[in-house]
């Protein structure tokens, strides 16, 4: 700023009302201000204004995994809410790793930024009240505080997972498998609780659990090669706990006699990835409004640093069906409801 002012030959107090308040600065000095600045490429050093004024007009947001849509969904969310309120996000990703997880925290701690967006992993640490960013407002989305230390946006797993079991039953499916894991993760357990609840409420219906070490595609070819090591016909359908499970597991199966997809065993996943619709064989999930979560989260932290003292609170929101192929076969049409 001081090399601007002597290149414009006005006061520093001049280059700073010029930036930040330039209704006190007439036209004719604006301008050559502004010149100046662009001459020698001036760039503002917002960080240290944050600093200097106390505030920051930067939110973090820590996300699990950005090669899961359903993260960039939660981003987008969050971005249009903090955008509206001339706040900028930015986002980091821990890429599944509570190493990494911790680092970002650490860096937007250090960075003071205003506030932070945590869509963790299910770890010891977050299930804890001593999160890295000590004294930044936090809120917590698709994760819900066991403590209550932070605010949550989380949806209504258990829901999601009743809604996948009672679509496979509803399509005369009766021998039900679930496949997720690892069962410690929270929103795996509650969708298997969930779809089992469902199924034990059905007479003639039944349902086996195999847990798998991870929600991937690997994880799912592995639970195909189980299935047809256990025979055709005992399971005729298959609660996934993700998208990328049942894509594995559709991509092994699909083609063997006697585990066609979905004639001989309807599958649903969950999540509605957006590559669950654009799959060889489209598949049938339970959409969570990632979006509406990421929306909901920064209205939790616009609020906390507005009002830091105020009661912690979680906001659950429901999930919903969306049949494809996978379960409904050659009925299903596609058409822009069902993607």
């Amino acid at each position: 700023m001081a090399d601007v002012a002597v290149h414009a030959g006005v006061a520093i107090g001049t280059v700073s009302n010029t930036l930040n308040n330039p209704e006190k600065v007439s036209e004719r000095t604006r301008r050559r201000v502004l010149a100046s600045i662009a001459e020698l490429g001036f760039v503002r050093n917002d960080a240290a204004r944050s600093l200097a004024a106390g505030t920051s007009t930067a939110v973090g947001l820590v996300v699990a995994d950005l090669g899961n849509s359903f993260f960039v969904d939660i981003a987008r969310g969050a971005e249009a809410v903090m955008r509206r309120h001339g706040m900028n996000v930015l986002i980091v990703n821990s890429d599944v790793d509570p190493v990494s997880e911790v680092r970002n925290l650490q860096l937007f701690e250090q960075a003071r930024v205003a506030g932070i967006i945590l869509a963790p992993l299910d770890t010891q640490l977050v299930r804890s009240q001593r999160l890295p960013a000590k004294t930044t407002p936090t809120v917590l989305v698709n994760y819900e505080s066991p403590s209550h230390a932070y605010d949550g946006v989380v949806v209504n797993e258990r829901h999601g997972g009743a809604l996948a079991a009672r679509h496979l039953l509803d399509r005369g499916r009766r021998r039900l498998l679930f496949a997720g894991g690892p069962m410690f993760l929270g929103a795996v357990k509650n969708r298997y609780e969930g779809a089992k609840e469902v199924v034990d409420a059905t007479p003639d219906a039944s349902i086996e659990l195999i847990e798998t070490r991870g929600v991937n595609i690997r994880h799912g070819r592995q639970i195909a090669d189980q299935i047809r090591a256990q025979g055709a016909g005992r399971y005729d359908g298959v609660v996934a706990a993700a998208d990328l499970l049942a894509i594995g597991l559709i991509q092994t199966l699909s083609d063997v006699p006697g585990f066609r997809v979905p004639e001989d065993i309807a599958v649903t996943g969950y999540d509605n990835n957006h590559f669950a619709s654009e799959s060889a064989i489209p598949i049938s999930t339970v959409s969570q409004p990632g979006e509406e979560m990421g929306s909901a989260a920064a209205e939790l932290l616009l609020d906390r640093i507005a009002n830091p003292d105020s009661t912690r609170r979680t906001v659950i929101l429901e999930p919903h069906l969306i049949p494809r192929r996978s379960t409904l076969g050659d009925i299903w049409k596609r058409d822009p409801a069902s993607s």
